[in-house]
C-alpha cells in the first residue's frame, strides 16, 4: 500500500506547526497550501489521498475552492474550520465535502475521521456493490437488507434513504440530499424524513431510542456508520 499524501490547505502558521510534524509521524506525506491559488496549484500537480480544507482563506472562501475542486476531482476533502455555524457546516457538505470538523479539534478524532475517508474512497474506487457493519448488510446490485442475517423488509422509500445512506457510510449525509433521495429534489420538509429515518430505526436498531448504527448529526443530517 502507497503512503497517503495529504494536501493540507490552511493559513493559520500554529496549526500547522502542530499538524504536520504529527500526521508526518503518523506516516503521511503532507504538502501545505496557505491560500487557494496554492491549493489548485498543488492538486493539478499532485494526486493527493485526502485534503483537509479550511473555510477561511486568504484570498478565496473555502466553499469555493472547494466548488472548483470538484469539478474535476473525486479526492476525499475534510472540512477543517472555526464556523461552527451549522448553515456553514451544511453548505460545506452540500457543494461536496466529506466531513467536516470544528476547530479546534482532537487530533486523534482527525486522524479517525481522515483513516476513514481514505478507506471510504478505496472502496468507493473498487466499486464496492455491499455494505455490511453492525450486523446489518446490504447487497446493492439484488436491494436485499439483513440484519444478522435475516431478512428486513423496507418500503421502496425506506430502501432508498437506507441506500443514500450507506453509499456514504461514515460520512454526513445533509437533510438535503436525504430529501432528493427519497422525494425529489424540491423536496423541503424535514418531518417526512424524521418519520421514516424513525421508521428504519425500528427495522435495524437493536433499540431504536439509543442508535448506534443510524446516527443523527443535529441541525445537519444522518449518518450511517463505516463499513467494517
Amino acid at each position: 500500500m502507497t503512503t497517503p499524501h495529504i494536501l493540507v490547505v490552511d493559513d493559520e502558521p500554529s496549526l500547522i506547526d502542530v499538524l504536520q510534524p504529527v500526521l508526518e509521524t503518523a506516516g503521511y506525506i503532507i504538502t501545505v497550501a496557505q491560500d487557494g491559488r496554492g491549493a489548485m496549484s498543488a492538486i493539478e500537480s499532485v494526486e493527493f489521498d485526502l485534503i483537509l480544507l479550511d473555510l477561511g482563506l486568504p484570498d478565496i472562501d473555502g466553499k469555493t475552492l472547494l466548488q472548483r475542486i470538484r469539478l474535476d476531482h473525486d479526492v476525499p476533502i475534510i472540512v477543517i474550520s472555526a464556523r461552527h455555524q451549522e448553515a456553514e457546516k451544511i453548505a460545506a457538505l452540500d457543494e461536496g465535502a466529506d466531513d467536516y470538523v470544528n476547530k479546534p479539534f482532537e487530533i486523534g478524532e482527525l486522524m479517525a475521521r481522515m483513516r476513514a475517508a481514505v478507506r471510504r474512497h478505496s472502496l468507493t474506487k473498487a466499486e464496492a456493490s455491499t455494505y455490511c457493519a453492525g450486523g446489518l448488510a446490504i447487497d446493492f446490485p439484488t436491494r436485499r437488507v439483513t440484519l444478522w442475517g435475516e431478512p428486513v423488509k423496507l418500503s421502496p422509500k425506506e430502501y432508498d434513504l437506507l441506500q443514500t445512506l450507506a453509499r456514504k457510510a461514515g460520512q454526513v449525509v445533509t437533510h438535503k440530499r436525504l430529501l432528493a433521495a427519497g422525494w425529489g429534489a424540491e423536496a423541503t420538509d424535514t418531518q417526512y424524513l424524521r418519520v421514516y429515518i424513525g421508521l428504519l430505526r425500528q427495522k435495524i436498531e437493536q433499540d431504536p431510542s439509543d442508535p448506534c448504527l443510524l446516527l443523527t448529526e443535529p441541525g445537519v443530517g444522518y449518518r450511517l456508520i463505516a463499513a467494517s
